[in-house]
């Protein structure tokens, strides 16, 4: 929830910082872009800790060092500087997410590790919702500007104190400590490069998975504010309520998986989610956009809610802490330009009197993925074996 927080906090405020450093929506976008790519440098550094020296300690430094690049983001001197900043908190931002789920899952009974991992990944659409009230609390009631939210987004360091304090080590991870602390850097390599298929098709599969997520959410803002006008309080609105159909799908969905299977769940919420893009996109007024944002993003955080325990159950034992969130944000990498790519198609094909027509591109870009992410489920039977929690937890009995 909360590195969801940092994050999504400034997709409220594109436009605010493109006037600030007269930059255009097109170049602030790009700072998302940023983020996103450096992503897989965070997941990569921070796994191999987390494979070899436990995932408590790791998680810590890593909270501490996204809360710092956030809070200093607010006091950007230019745009290259908020560039820069942006990049070293994609770094950060990227361990933090398989070190969490790594954690999670290893911790909890197999009967229920579908439920939790949608409550896990529910966290981050819960950050969204969080960045919501914050906008609008700030935005409304006070006269601060963008950078406001940045001081704000030094708060998830709190959290440092309570995993110190409250939160024990992975016991999967304890019980082959003597082996993993042996552990050289070289084998995490070969362990990748002996599962090669598997990694290269969690790495496609995660891609059109974080290109559905952030290309219906990274501009969705600026959809609202510069397409429609909207108020504040209506932007805040329509994107509180998108955020609540993304927990409730999360935490529906996870659910689910455990009875039905992980990839039937994703192809079902994919599937569902293509049907309701001309409601969340191209609908003319507040309550149709409304019904809209809420089930797309019911059925789009549906299937992510899924993701936690269906990469963990794909993952080689021996880089568990590696492998889910580097695959993750590889993935990321991949899609990185998503947001990018929106604001310069709405650019190209403006509506009468020359606004950018956000919404088809927003939709054009949902169609392709909706469907991508529907192929690739499908294809992953013919990648290994539906992963069920049984067979997932004779495989760690003997790891």
């Amino acid at each position: 929830m909360l590195d969801a927080f940092d994050f999504l906090l400034l997709t409220f405020v594109v436009t605010r910082i493109a006037t600030t450093f007269d930059r255009t929506v097109v170049d602030v976008a790009f700072s998302i872009t940023l983020t996103l790519m450096c992503r897989p440098i965070g997941a990569l550094i921070f796994g191999w800790f987390a494979d070899r020296f436990g995932r408590r300690t790791p998680l810590m430094i890593d909270i501490a060092f996204y809360s710092i690049i956030e809070l200093l983001t607010a006091f950007s001197p230019n745009f290259t500087i908020f560039l820069v900043l942006r990049a070293l908190y994609g770094i950060a931002m990227g361990g933090e997410w398989g070190l969490g789920a790594a954690m999670t899952m290893e911790a909890l009974p197999p009967n229920r590790r579908g439920f939790y991992s949608g409550l896990l990944q529910s966290g981050y659409m819960a950050g969204y919702l969080l960045a919501t009230v914050v906008y609008y609390g700030v935005f409304t009631f006070t006269h601060w500007d963008w950078r406001a939210l940045f001081v704000i987004g030094v708060l998830p360091a709190g959290l440092i104190l309570y995993i110190r304090t409250s939160v024990p080590e992975s016991p999967v991870w304890l019980a082959g400590r003597a082996e993993r602390i042996a552990v050289p850097a070289a084998t995490v390599v070969k362990s990748l490069l002996r599962n090669w298929p598997l990694f290269l098709y969690a790495v496609a599969f995660m891609a059109a998975l974080n290109a559905m997520s952030h290309g219906t959410q990274d501009l969705y803002a600026t959809f609202l504010q510069k397409q429609h006008g909207f108020s504040t309080t209506t932007t805040s609105l329509l994107s509180a309520l998108a955020a609540v159909g993304a927990i409730a799908g999360s935490i529906t969905f996870g659910t689910i998986s455990q009875r039905v299977g992980r990839r039937a769940s994703i192809m079902v919420c994919a599937l569902f989610g293509a049907c309701a893009i001309p409601l969340w996109a191209l609908s003319p007024t507040v309550g149709l956009l409304a019904v809209g944002a809420f089930l797309i993003q019911f059925m789009i955080q549906g299937a992510w809610g899924v993701i936690p325990a269906h990469l963990n159950e794909l993952s080689p034992a021996d880089v568990r802490g590696t492998f889910p969130g580097l695959t993750y944000q590889v993935g990321n990498l991949v899609a990185a330009g998503t947001a990018q790519f929106e604001a310069v198609l709405a650019q190209r094909m403006p509506l009468p009197g020359g606004i950018h027509n956000y919404g088809a591109a927003l939709a054009i870009v949902a169609a392709v993925v909706f469907a991508s992410v529907f192929v690739l489920s499908a294809l992953g039977y013919l990648i290994r074996k539906e992963n069920r929690t049984v067979n997932w937890a004779a495989r760690e009995a003997v790891s």
